[in-house]
């Protein structure tokens, strides 16, 4: 097949990244099956109505040509083996981050190691990592047509071409251009703290914003993030919208 044919993609996990893909890549004509932790009855109703199918994790796989893992990085373990078992042909994206305050502290990350490559060795499978670097609420609401000027760019890395090429082409399909960002010993230029994580750039501005990451910069970066989301989440006032926190990324990260 090539990259312009329609896929089975099986999209795993239904937080806002998941489900909005399981919506755009159904939209696009994919043949897409959705599955969570809690079983395809509790999917709502509004992640289907681009005309993907609810099921269970195992049955999602099971015909897969396509696998896109949208779960919290501290839950990849449980379907680890899962994925290890599926044919190799398959391709397998990953749109996860790892966040010490909810997946608790992964120490080889202290030492450096990428994100992207620690999941790759626990999932024993190659992977390419994409929609990771843009915010949930510009995923489902900044999407645009191809050629728009200021349609935003989304990273996508690994080391398999003929897989980051259908990736890639999938980025197209949900409304965003794709920029090849290498391969995945490169991808923490495009892990939180990065400056063009989650902060809305075009194509022509993403080769720059990848070009300035400093790797020993992006953990402190990312968790000044948070805390300032956290402190105005907390004083029950400011409540911040995903405006601000493009804003705050742009001005922390970048």
């Amino acid at each position: 097949m090539t990259h312009r044919d329609k896929y089975k993609i099986a999209v795993l996990g239904t937080g806002h990244i998941g489900k909005t893909l399981a919506r755009s890549l159904a939209a696009a004509g994919h043949f897409v099956k959705v599955a969570n932790s809690r079983g395809p009855e509790t999917i709502d109703p509004d992640v289907l109505e681009t005309g993907a199918e609810a099921s269970d994790t195992a049955s999602a796989v099971q015909d897969a040509q396509v696998v896109i893992l949208s779960i919290p990085m501290a839950k990849l373990a449980d379907i680890a083996p899962l994925i290890r078992n599926l044919p190799q042909d398959v391709i397998v994206a990953d749109t996860s981050n790892y966040y010490p305050h909810r997946d608790g502290i992964i120490d080889t990350f202290s030492d450096g190691e990428v994100e992207s490559q620690w999941v790759a060795h626990l999932l024993n499978r190659p992977l390419i990592k994409a929609w990771n670097a843009i915010g949930s609420d510009s995923l489902a609401r900044k999407g645009s047509t191809a050629g728009s000027p200021v349609r935003i760019a989304i990273p996508v890395a690994g080391n398999i071409e003929e897989h980051k090429i259908v990736i890639m082409d999938f980025v197209n399909d949900t409304g965003f251009d794709a920029f090849d960002a290498g391969n995945l010993d490169e991808s923490w230029r495009q892990q939180p703290g990065a400056p063009c994580y989650c902060t809305d750039l075009t194509y022509g501005q993403m080769k720059s914003a990848l070009a300035s990451a400093e790797k020993v910069r992006l953990p402190v970066r990312r968790d000044i993030a948070v805390q300032a989301i956290q402190e105005r989440m907390g004083d029950k006032r400011t409540n911040p919208n995903a405006d601000y926190i493009v804003r705050l990324y742009r001005a922390l990260f970048m």
